[in-house]
């Protein structure tokens, strides 16, 4: 029996500075992200032991890390680079992305999703 179980970090909040305008980046914005991945490796018993899946404790240090790095000018960019990183770091199989920005007048937030495999 195949096994694949999905690991879900939502409403993380980071703070980074991402903007177009200069302006925009120079205080930083707290940001919220959302992530669903799994570990490429699923053994089908675990048998409570964390180093035979993904630390999301970890993860979610790593992408405030990743975040907090440098200025960005889209939350697209950050996106894929939190895909991509976090993949290789943690070895997994698959991620999902979600970021969302609030920052327009009259609109909850505005968002970007990203989805990536493994190679």
């Amino acid at each position: 029996m195949k096994t694949e179980r999905v690991i879900a970090i939502k409403g993380l909040q980071v703070s980074t500075h991402v903007g177009v305008p200069d302006n925009e980046r120079e205080a930083p914005q707290t940001l919220q992200i959302d992530l669903n991945f799994a570990a490429s490796s699923q053994p089908a018993l675990l048998n409570d032991n964390i180093a035979l899946t993904v630390d999301y404790q970890a993860v979610s240090l790593r992408v405030a890390e990743i975040a907090s790095e440098r200025s960005r000018q889209l939350i697209e960019t950050l996106a894929d680079e939190l895909a991509g990183r976090l993949i290789s770091e943690f070895g997994l199989r698959w991620i999902e992305v979600t970021i969302r920005k609030f920052i327009l007048p009259q609109t909850d937030w505005v968002s970007v999703s990203i989805r990536r495999e493994s190679d």
